[in-house]
């Protein structure tokens, strides 16, 4: 199981700790002996794996809590119970248990130890601060950590729970709901110090989760308790409604409207049964009856000795509680015994009035004592407004009963419209909630048995939003993917004509769907397909379980929710759209800024001065070297001169002299050459180090470029070294592809990396002087995606910690005199980084290998050239 986060809202904040337990100073840590790299993977890899496992039992446990706080809307006392278990388990404490406050008393709710639920029958306690620990939490709100009970001064209670059950430490966690207190959560142990930081967060997301679980209870009965009430007014509208369809079906007939009446009151009322009685001179005549207690007589004298004849009389509403506690009712009691064992005890009576005279009553009568209530009352003045309506407006009844409907109809969809808005509004990513919202407002007011929203998804129609029948039904459906091109299906039909199917009896009809049909049960069927730039995109489908056509009012009621849902699709991908051009209008900027600070950067390399003092450092050496050796030289002529000009030298001493003398001149030459020749070097890499950029940027084959160089590079060292042998092997990935770049520059780049290779590789071997020992260098590509990876490997002597520090800087150089310059590397730097926007990272181990990494972004990555 896995650990899912509170769905919707922010858990409630709790206090914070109040107390940690103390930690010890920090210790010298002890010099501990080298590892190796496979021993500190290992050791890194068990830690990984140990951290991962806590992790997953967490989030089972936690997703375990969440699964049982979903399951039990109503009873928290489950959730206690698996808190309680899983604090035990993963904390590893002694003791768990809840605490409910109930104003100035707490009482234990669950328990659980090691062994599992505990019976806990302890009474109630007060609160109080100074007696116990649990209340202290409580009435500061705040977590209480006490680690070592022994360094506390403990209440009685604590003291008498510790020579009890061994408790030495203790957690308190206040559940905090509004502000207030509303239970505890313990969490205790026989051992000290046991709560440390994990263990103190793992029960701070059990008390948050409890909290979750007492408030949703409450919401739940809160919820209850309104669809109660909602749903009686809800019956009290639908037997109104009733009454005026029948009136507006019925407008030259009184009776079947009369007929609704009573038996609306009487389910409505719950009376046994309910009459209508009509004034017919100076009686009233029973009209309608509903109900089995019988009625003896057509007609009775209009008086005050009944319920009906004083309601008629007094035009007013006549409440009897019981007819035979009522000395005045005596009428009422003779109709009662005539009524033989169904005998009448409460009644309820209203006048028909129309302009304020009486034309006749409504009457309800129980056989038990039990008094109407209020709303029962005014539910019968409604049914004797209706039946007045009925009986001396028929003719206008039909236009008011219309706009009634109308309006009734349009306030309906209004509000479904407005809800539908709302969670249109408030879900600017979740279109579940949108098409649920608006499937279970069309079956509502469509009154359907279900209703579906099929979503097109690629080449197939898939249910997002769904409304009635079974747990199964709903499976069945929200799995089902139905092929767009299939035309088998009425709604892939519906999709691809766009035009609505409105289908009365689905047992005459044919077709795939018939699969549906027999799995959901419904025999109506009304198919909206969902609308946009004259592209069909979904299907709204209501179903019935009973023949017949949805109406039109039906059908533009679920146009205007198709309307709807293709607005929320609409305004999800908008909202993503704007997203991701925010994404790509900021990856924009930090472009551009990268472009500036790299333009910057070439304009410093362009300037002249930047370079000055170090040209003039490093040239200074060969020229004084050319210097010295040219003054050298011209005092050697003047001692050949002496040579020749001597008349005491015999032949074969001058020749000796001369000789020595042109070895000198001859050895000063060669140094003269050698260090021309350094200078003429420094100046040629200072102007390749300094300009701009050289060549065309264009798209080129990385591992084209790499096997280039590394030819061009094994080649010239095979020149200028006599015996030069390098294993060279080759890594390149297939998928690397082209890059935009300056080839001639990466080239430049890559032959000064394999060239120090080549060299470090050789020299290594050379300083080993081992026969077994073989030089090898690797050239591997790599493709990242938006960038490609190129690394240049050699196992040569590698490089000391004080060099790779300096090794990118200018006229830096481990080499001999007369070997390198000190600029290939800074050279490699600015093109790499500077020029085309890439990095280069190193690698290295002394006396085992060297890497240069090198990243290149595949795009536009120059700072210019």
């Amino acid at each position: 199981m896995k650990q899912h986060k509170t769905p919707g809202g922010k858990t409630p904040k709790t206090g914070r700790r109040k107390a940690i337990a103390p930690k010890r100073p920090n210790a010298q840590k002890a010099e501990r002996p080298n590892k190796s790299p496979a021993t500190r993977e290992e050791t890194d890899i068990a830690r990984l794996i140990r951290e991962r496992d806590e992790a997953l039992e967490q989030q089972a446990a936690t997703s375990e809590i969440l699964r049982v706080i979903s399951q039990s809307t109503t009873d928290v006392q489950p959730v206690f119970e698996v808190i309680v278990l899983t604090a035990v388990r993963l904390t590893r404490c002694d003791l768990a248990f809840f605490l409910r406050c109930d104003g100035a008393t707490y009482s234990p709710m669950s328990r659980a130890t090691p062994e599992g639920l505990q019976t806990d029958a302890r009474p109630s306690q007060l609160i109080d601060p100074n007696a116990n620990f649990p209340s202290r939490a409580i009435v500061e709100k705040k977590t209480l950590h006490l680690p070592d009970w022994s360094l506390a001064d403990l209440p009685p209670y604590e003291r008498w729970v510790r020579e009890t059950y061994g408790i030495v430490s203790s957690l308190y966690l206040p559940l905090l709901c509004a502000g207030e207190c509303i239970g505890l959560l313990v969490l205790a142990g026989k051992r000290t110090n046991i709560f440390g930081d994990r263990e103190i967060a793992l029960a701070e997301s059990f008390r948050d989760q409890a909290v979750i679980a007492i408030e949703n209870a409450r919401l739940f009965n809160e919820v209850q308790t309104k669809s109660r009430d909602l749903q009686e007014a809800l019956r009290y509208q639908i037997g109104s409604a009733n009454i005026l369809n029948v009136i507006a079906s019925s407008p030259t007939d009184v009776e079947p409207v009369l007929k609704a009446i009573v038996e609306s009151a009487c389910e409505l009322c719950e009376a046994h049964d309910a009459v209508v009685l009509l004034k017919d001179g100076d009686d009233l005549c029973f009209s309608a009856h509903h109900g089995p207690i019988p009625i003896e007589t057509d007609r009775w004298p209009i008086g005050r000795g009944w319920a009906s004849g004083r309601a008629v009389v007094d035009r007013a509403t006549v409440h009897v509680h019981d007819i035979y506690a009522e000395d005045d009712f005596t009428d009422g009691r003779e109709l009662s015994r005539r009524a033989g064992s169904t005998a009448v005890r409460s009644i309820l009576a209203a006048p028909l009035l129309r302009e304020g005279e009486s034309i006749g009553a409504i009457l309800l009568r129980r056989q038990e004592v039990r008094p109407f209530n209020d709303k029962q009352i005014a539910m019968l003045q409604t049914f004797a407004d209706q039946a007045v309506i009925a009986i001396e407006n028929v003719r206008l009844f039909d236009e008011v009963q219309a706009r009634t409907r109308d309006l009734t109809d349009s306030l309906q969809q209004q509000t479904a419209t407005a809800d539908v808005l709302k969670v249109i509004s408030r879900s600017a990513f979740d279109l579940h909630s949108v098409f649920d919202t608006l499937a279970l407002s069309a079956a509502d007011l469509c009154a359907a048995n279900l209703c579906g929203l099929h979503i097109r998804e690629g080449d197939f129609l898939v249910c997002r939003g769904y409304a009635g029948a079974s747990k199964e039904q709903q499976d069945f459906v929200r799995q089902a993917r139905i092929p767009v091109d299939d035309p088998n299906y009425a709604m892939t039909r519906v999709l691809a004509s766009g035009e609505i199917a409105n289908i009365d009896d689905f047992d005459n009809a044919s077709g795939t769907t018939r699969t549906f049909q027999k799995i959901l049960g419904f025999k109506a069927l009304l198919m909206v397909p969902l609308m946009r730039e004259g592209q069909g995109i979904g299907v709204f489908v209501l179903g019935r379980d009973s023949v017949g056509e949805f109406s039109q009012r039906h059908i533009e009621l679920v146009q205007t929710f198709a309307d709807q849902a293709v607005i929320a699709i609409s305004n999800v991908e908008l909202f993503q759209q704007v997203q991701e051009r925010t994404r790509e209008l900021s990856q924009s900027l930090d472009d551009l800024r990268t472009a500036q600070d790299r333009l910057i950067q070439t304009e410093k390399l362009a300037s002249l001065g930047q370079l000055t003092a170090g040209i003039a450092h490093e040239i200074k050496n060969p020229l004084n070297f050319v210097n010295n050796f040219s003054a050298l030289s011209f005092e050697l002529i003047d001692e050949m001169t002496d040579v020749f000009e001597n008349p005491t030298l015999d032949e074969a001493s001058r020749r000796k002299g001369l000789d020595e003398i042109r070895e000198l001149l001859k050895s000063n030459l060669e140094k003269v050459v050698q260090h021309g020749k350094r200078a003429d070097l420094i100046v040629k890499n200072m102007l390749l180090h300094s300009r701009e950029g050289s060549g065309e940027r264009r798209s080129a084959d990385i591992n084209a470029l790499v096997g280039e160089s590394l030819n061009l590079a094994y080649h010239g060292a095979r020149a200028e070294q006599s015996g030069f042998a390098i294993t060279v092997k080759q890594d390149l990935d297939p998928d690397a592809g082209a890059l935009e770049l300056y080839p001639q520059e990466i080239t430049r780049a890559l032959l000064n990396l394999i060239s120090n290779g080549f060299y470090a590789a050789v020299g290594r071997k050379a300083e080993t002087d081992a026969e077994a020992f073989e030089p090898i260098l690797t050239a591997t590509t790599r493709n990242l995606g938006e960038t490609v990876e190129i690394r240049i490997r050699d196992n040569g002597t590698g490089i000391p910690p004080d060099v790779r520090e300096k090794m990118f800087n200018p006229f830096f150089t481990t080499k001999p005199t007369g070997e390198g310059t000190g600029l290939g590397l800074s050279m490699t730097h600015d093109i790499v980084v500077k020029q085309h926007g890439g990095r280069i990272d190193v690698e290295t181990e002394p006396g085992i290998f060297t890497e240069f990494i090198i990243t290149l972004p595949r795009g536009n990555g120059t700072a210019g050239g």
